[in-house]
């Protein structure tokens, strides 16, 4: 993976003498700073949530490579995209721990939820570990506490309603467990819904399971997540339920022709309709078609480079084969402005109440853009925007108002049924 130096705003202070006194930028005035200043104030004075980390599966996987029962406390690390430090630099507060739970376990009845509850577990160990940093996160208010007391929030999204099986009752348990939304399918076809990945369509959108379970979401106050759907599913979301929904790791179709994973301009405006969120996925192959090319054929080329020499993937020699192989052949990714034109574009067509930020750290590998390589990098992001002409109270919605606001009306509405 290509690693890039985090960009720093350093604030220096200056002593005062009889000769000269310099104010530092900390104590300048918003009016007074640069944008870039601006950037990493409003990263520090504002709460940021990202929709989608994947910390708990990475750690899982690295726990399994090396087979130990537990790999680090994400303090400081080298590895992945997220650890304490490097969040705190880029200011973020309330990342989603993604508990992602891949399609392949589907075949085999509570595999899924097993590993649900495993990486609920390890979460929650994280937080009891280091109390000083970090702490469980069940609704926005807890969020806004911890934001107010200096600490990382830890609020969890299930990737994959597979965790729920066949059991209605399986969405107050993992409410009950601190699940805060569910995205409804990942790469295949559940006993829930289509997958956007998937062709074969087996419910031409939601099941008549999926339709209970999307209706007992609202009742218990789960948000519902439409991303990786297929876009009939996401049409008969939006005719069932009576809150906003979100679409926590999403980018816009747009810029990606053919890519079902991201939203049109029609769903997009429907959403914003719903009231709902989109958070704008950082993945190069969302963001922009020509790179997302050229990440598929270079994949193509390690496929079949890996065939002819024996490797699988997973399989001891294979990793270390891939990561040369993209030293020798790196490929251009996209940048922090094509992020910025997805986030335009909501804006555009549903207005500046419907977008957000959902990163996908650690779950879309080395394709992160050039300026958002890591979670210390939100500044850079909100510069652009800043540069773009977005106002403070802008700024303060896309980095967490406009989520926290849906979160807000779902709790409301399970609290009032």
């Amino acid at each position: 993976m290509l690693k890039y130096l985090t960009l720093l705003v350093v604030l220096t202070t200056y002593a005062c003498s009889t000769t000269q006194q310099s104010v530092a930028p900390a104590m300048k005035k918003v009016a007074d700073m640069t944008n870039e200043e601006k950037a990493d104030h409003f990263a520090h004075k504002y709460l940021i949530t990202d929709g989608h980390v994947d910390l708990p599966y990475r750690l899982k996987i690295q726990n399994f490579r090396m087979e130990k029962e537990y790999l680090g406390i994400p303090l400081e690390t080298d590895d992945g995209d997220f650890d304490y430090k490097r969040a705190k630099e880029g200011g973020l507060d309330a990342p989603f721990m993604s508990i992602y739970l891949p399609a392949g376990l589907q075949a085999e009845k509570g595999a899924s939820k097993l590993l649900a509850d495993s990486l609920i577990t390890m979460i929650e160990g994280i937080a009891d570990v280091h109390p000083d940093k970090f702490e469980m996160a069940y609704n926005a208010a807890d969020c806004e506490r911890l934001f107010k007391e200096g600490k990382i929030a830890l609020p969890m999204g299930m990737e994959n309603g597979s965790g729920l099986e066949d059991d209605l009752s399986n969405i107050q348990y993992f409410n009950d467990r601190g699940i805060s939304y569910i995205t409804l399918t990942h790469s295949k076809d559940n006993l829930i819904c289509d997958s956007s990945y998937d062709t074969t369509r087996t419910w031409k959108g939601l099941s008549p399971f999926g339709v209970e379970v999307v209706k007992e979401m609202n009742r218990v106050g789960i948000m519902v997540d439409i991303s990786h759907v297929s876009d009939q599913t996401f049409y008969n979301v939006m005719d069932i339920t009576p809150v906003p929904v979100i679409a926590s790791h999403s980018s816009c179709r747009k810029y990606t022709p053919g890519f079902e994973r991201n939203m049109n301009d029609e769903m997009i405006k429907r959403l914003g309709e719903n009231g709902g969120v989109i958070q704008i996925n950082f993945g190069s192959s969302f963001l922009d078609k020509e790179v997302a090319d050229r990440i598929n054929a270079s994949r193509g080329e390690i496929a079949k480079m890996m065939k002819e020499k024996g490797l699988k993937w997973g399989e001891e020699g294979a990793d270390e084969f891939i990561e040369q192989y993209q030293k020798d052949h790196p490929v251009l990714m996209s940048d922090v402005k094509m992020v910025a034109n997805h986030i335009d574009n909501v804006v555009a067509i549903a207005g500046i109440d419907h977008v957000g930020l959902g990163s996908d750290y650690d779950g879309v590998g080395d394709t992160l853009p050039v300026g958002l390589k890591d979670v210390s990098q939100y500044p850079n992001l909100i510069k652009e925007l800043l540069d773009r002409g977005y106002n403070e109270e802008d700024i303060a919605k896309i980095c967490y108002k406009n989520v926290f606001r849906v979160w807000k009306a779902v709790d409301a509405y399970a609290a009032a049924n």
